[in-house]
């Protein structure tokens, strides 16, 4: 038996070089060192090609270049207390946004991943109808977390979170993260799976379920941690 597993296990190396080297080709969607495309269905190497998007800015655009969303590139600002680089205003795609938000390339890439594969897909499930805006409270935000004088730095500090507050959809219906989640309805059960999916594509996702400063918003970020309630 062990000799069996020894025996896989240098096959699948085998083959991992096979496809590194180019002497074998899988589908782009497959092949871990493919560029990520947003818009092809998430699979078990999603979270391994989001991961390689944090420390190469080239591959991220890639990426980004396939989500659809419509972005504006902002200086750099690499002085004062919380130096941005590489960062970018979101400015929404094929749903709209209550305002623009500053994003890094890896929050912009995973909040198109939210909107494709599990936001859109949630609401015609619940609704049978898209969401047409998602209604957010901001993401830059240079302070430490929870603002307190003593804590590690926000992720907010870095353009690496959004807070995302509600949902309009294409009938005009809103859906509120402060007026919802504690209902025992379509509304609710929409906001859950809607939460549910983003853990997906992001590291940290905080809904009301975590505690109640959050109980008007999702915390969505991008940071090294990994926590989904």
């Amino acid at each position: 038996m062990r000799r069996s597993g020894c025996l896989l296990l240098a096959l699948f190396a085998a083959a991992g070089v096979g496809v590194w080297r180019g002497w074998l080709s899988l589908p782009p969607q497959w092949n871990p060192w493919a560029p990520l495309d947003v818009k092809a269905p998430p699979n078990l190497l999603t979270r391994y090609k989001l991961m390689r998007l944090r420390d190469d800015p080239q591959l991220c655009e890639q990426a980004l270049s396939s989500s659809g969303l419509r972005v504006n590139p902002q200086a750099d600002s690499p002085d004062g207390k919380c130096p941005l680089t590489d960062v970018m205003r979101v400015q929404g795609g094929d749903v709209a946004l209550s305002s623009g938000f500053l994003a890094s390339c890896r929050l912009a890439v995973s909040f198109a991943l939210f909107e494709h594969h599990a936001l859109q897909p949630a609401a015609q499930a619940i609704y049978g109808q898209s969401v047409a805006r998602v209604d957010h409270l901001g993401s830059f935000a240079c302070r430490n977390v929870y603002g307190r004088e003593n804590a590690r730095r926000s992720q907010h500090a870095s353009a690496n979170a959004l807070d995302i507050a509600g949902f309009r959809l294409a009938d005009g219906r809103t859906i509120s993260v402060l007026k919802d989640w504690p209902k025992d309805n379509q509304d609710a059960r929409f906001l859950r799976q809607a939460r549910d999916g983003a853990c997906g594509v992001f590291s940290v996702v905080l809904s009301p379920d975590y505690n109640a400063a959050h109980r008007n918003h999702f915390h969505l970020d991008v940071g090294p941690w990994w926590l989904c309630r």
